[in-house]
Formats: structure tokens, sequence, C-alpha cells
């Protein structure tokens, strides 16, 4: 049974925006801790942003702060990453995932989440 769905990726002009969307079904939907990941051609997969389910904790990786925002409906069991001024250097496989447990310092690590999307691509063009 799926559990995540990411939609909202496409090709965009460096400067322009995107919305990507993560749909959570099943047990994901009741997870405290969510997160966009990324992961490019021949590099490590990373952390962008998480937010707990309460809205009481959020996390921007360095090169995304100012520009990309997380946010979520907890009522449609959705969560959204709006990125704005892209570059062509935020081009990557986008994967939202969710943590069964609350999470410390191992936030970052993608090994603790427990669901996984199927991945959306954004390419950004110069």
């Amino acid at each position: 049974q799926v559990q995540l769905v990411e939609s909202g990726g496409g090709l965009v002009q460096a400067g322009g925006s995107l919305r990507l969307s993560c749909v959570a079904s099943g047990r994901a939907s009741s997870g405290p801790v969510i997160g966009w990941f990324r992961q490019a051609p021949g590099k490590e997969r990373e952390i962008v942003a998480g937010l707990s389910r309460s809205g009481s904790s959020t996390y921007y990786a360095d090169s995304v702060k100012g520009r990309f925002t997380i946010s979520r409906d907890n009522a449609k069991n959705t969560v959204f990453l709006q990125m704005n001024s892209l570059k062509p250097e935020d081009t990557a496989v986008y994967y939202c995932a969710v943590s069964m447990v609350p999470l410390g310092s191992d936030y970052f690590r993608a090994s603790v989440y427990h669901y996984w999307g199927q991945g959306t691509q954004v390419t950004v063009s110069s």
C-alpha cells in the first residue's frame, strides 16, 4: 500500500519557482516527523527541510535557507515544499520521507526515516 506520493516536480528556469506536494496515507500519515530530501547524480542523499507534525520545530539546509519553505496541512495529510529563486544546483530527485518516531541528533540521516515517496525530478536550467 502506497504511503507517500510526491508531485510537482518539473523543468524550470533559474530564478523560477516550484511547489512540491507530498500526500501521506496509512501509517505514514501519523508519523511525528516529515522531511524533504534530495539526491543529485553522483551525490549523497541530503536533507533539505524537516518539520514536526506538531509544527513545533523545523529545519532547513543552509543551501536552501531563505529560498525554500516547508509547510503542512495536517487535516489533508499533506506536506509542501515551496521552492523559490531556484538555482541549477537545486537540480535533483526530491523525496519526502516520514519517521515514525521523534528524532533528535539523527534527523539528518536518511536511514532513520521509515517511509519514502517515489521521488519527483526537479531540473533547473540556466
